[in-house]
């Protein structure tokens, strides 16, 4: 069996070499100059391939999808993927959170064992060819490239989403989905900053950590809640928090953003705080004694949302202002203009829908055609869940393409 595979990032990749190691003739169709461009740049240069957690772990982190996934990462789990690479002779090092990197902490290191598996198991890599198209007739598929054009008895796109197009992913594949008659979800940035309506640029820089970030639709339900680190860009937000925060509302219009500077103090136990902090220094301007409570410049900010002049002496704080303070040190106010683009995304949040679609990444409309990784509608938080998504989807297909050549022997 012939199985031509588009996309040489991670699940492109791993598709192929499971493939070929079963025997199966397999080439491997990149539109770059080498495989894997964007596992370059994952992990900040270093690779998050996967998370050392157990599987329902897994699912806790899956954004969209995981009821589609389960079939996939209960067949090939994390563990299965840091046997693989270390089988290959890749040493791993889990960190923080699990989180698996190379022991080298360089992610070209992943790219070379792929490379080396890829060679090993006997696949066909064809670098700097474009497909064009995808056709079936026959019995037979025909992929047209840039340079000619190759039959196959069995198709898997791998090509990504539309996240760092630097890198390839230019939404081929949702084109390719779509001329067989396939829907596609919209796709969204996911793990990226959130711009907002309000002026923070005087905030640029500002890092905070341990607070609480809650998004609200417009008419108050929550859609998620975070707590952890958060840093003011210039534009809006940025930091764990509200990278996790823009894939749960991507999908959502109008959302407002609550932010909890204190989320270890009730409102009571605020509020005798500040209240101490000014029956020490009654005779000083508010802004001066609420700096002990936030960084400077958030401090003047908060002041203002609160409506206190930052030169007010304590002593002439009323009762009702102190409580206006309170409630915006614990409700800071946002509302949601628009995510970064996405070429500041991590991932595309989005793509082939999944009711088109066998857990096994086999089309429903169009047999022996697969739709595997990024390309498909799922997405996790950071961590390396995203790419373990890529590796066991990858996996699932080999295994269901691998069935199907036994039963055509």
């Amino acid at each position: 069996m012939r199985v031509g595979i588009i996309g040489g990032g991670a699940a492109g990749s791993f598709a192929a070499i499971l493939l070929a190691r079963q025997g199966a003739e397999v080439v491997l169709i990149e539109k770059n100059e080498k495989i894997g461009k964007k596992i370059y740049i994952t992990g900040k240069g270093r690779c998050n391939l996967t998370n050392d957690c157990d599987i329902e772990n897994m699912f806790a982190h899956v954004v969209h999808g995981e009821k589609y996934l389960r079939t996939a990462l209960y067949s090939f789990t994390p563990r299965d993927t840091m046997s693989f690479f270390e089988d290959a002779g890749l040493e791993l090092s889990v960190e923080r959170g699990n989180r698996v990197f190379p022991a080298s902490q360089k992610s070209s290191d992943v790219i070379k064992t792929l490379s080396a598996e890829l060679k090993k198991a006997g696949v066909k890599v064809l670098l700097q060819r474009t497909a064009r198209d995808i056709s079936y007739s026959d019995g037979k598929f025909e992929i047209e490239t840039d340079v000619g054009k190759e039959i196959f008895d069995r198709v898997v796109v791998a090509t990504g989403g539309v996240s760092y197009p630097s890198t390839g992913s230019t939404g081929d594949g949702y084109e390719f989905a779509k001329r067989f008659g396939h829907s596609v979800v919209s796709p969204k940035q996911a793990l990226v900053a959130i711009r907002l309506c309000e002026d923070v640029s005087g905030l640029q820089g500002i890092s905070l950590r341990n607070v609480q970030l809650c998004a609200l639709t417009s008419d108050g339900k929550t859609v998620a809640s975070r707590f952890g680190e958060l840093m003011f860009t210039d534009k809006g937000i940025s930091g764990p928090v509200a990278l996790t925060l823009s894939s749960y509302i991507n999908r959502t219009e109008r959302v407002k953003l609550i932010l909890d500077l204190k989320p270890s103090l009730d409102d009571r136990q605020l509020d005798a705080r500040i209240l101490r902090d000014f029956e020490e220094r009654k005779n000083k301007d508010v802004g001066n004694v609420t700096r002990a409570l936030l960084p400077d410049r958030l401090n003047l900010y908060v002041l203002r949302a609160a409506g206190i002049a930052d030169n007010k002496k304590v002593n002439a704080i009323t009762k009702e202002e102190r409580a206006r303070l309170v409630k915006t040190v614990k409700n800071l106010p946002f509302t949601v203009r628009e995510l970064a683009p996405f070429t500041e995304a991590v991932i595309t949040s989005g793509g082939v829908a999944l009711k088109d679609l066998k857990p096994s990444g086999e089309s429903r409309l169009q047999a022996g055609l697969y739709f595997i990784g990024e390309t498909v509608d799922v997405d996790a938080l950071t961590g390396g869940f995203n790419l373990q998504i890529a590796f066991s989807t990858a996996a699932a297909c080999a295994r269901d393409i691998i069935k199907s050549l036994g039963r055509t022997r």
